[in-house]
């Protein structure tokens, strides 16, 4: 009788404990950065445009670049643009933003370029937008990332979005 209450007691123990770990949940929080940044990339309409950011995500910043060893924003945008959507920029950021019709940022579509100013007037760093705020461009300390829009530190420095004449 001891030893069946025993067993009885070890296998309901032992039930326990592989149905509680069985059943644990493991979630990223939606409210992330990271999980922000992949809803938009889910939510591209062109695949093409998704393959092409996901080949080239984490390549490093190089001034001039242009290629997987390293590239830097406008030669990024310069290939995405040539590649997904068969249009031809100019290789610098400046020049790239006298090639679009301007836009404002609450009328922008998947394609369109967005440009910043971090060192005074002159544009100097593009990227392009993607939905929902957010954007893929070539960080300097990041390379090659899926970044939000809306924070405050583009927002300042944002001088000019829109589509490619």
């Amino acid at each position: 009788m001891i030893k069946t209450r025993n067993s009885f007691w070890l296998i309901l123990i032992l039930s326990l404990i592989i149905t509680a770990c069985g059943s644990r949940k493991y979630t990223v929080k939606s409210d992330t950065k990271a999980a922000k940044a992949a809803d938009a990339m889910s939510n591209l309409k062109s695949k093409q445009l998704y393959k092409f950011i996901t080949d080239w995500t984490g390549v490093k910043y190089r001034f001039g670049g242009l290629d997987k060893s390293g590239i830097d924003c406008s030669g990024f945008a310069f290939l995405l643009e040539k590649e997904i959507y068969g249009v031809t920029l100019p290789r610098i950021s400046r020049d790239q933003a006298k090639a679009v019709n301007k836009k404002s940022i609450d009328r922008l579509q998947e394609g369109d370029l967005v440009f910043f100013s971090f060192g005074g007037n002159d544009v100097d760093h593009v990227g392009v937008y993607l939905n929902n705020g957010f954007f893929v461009h070539a960080s300097t300390n990041r390379g090659v990332i899926v970044d939000d829009l809306n924070l405050p530190a583009y927002q300042r420095v944002l001088v000019k979005s829109g589509s490619v004449n």
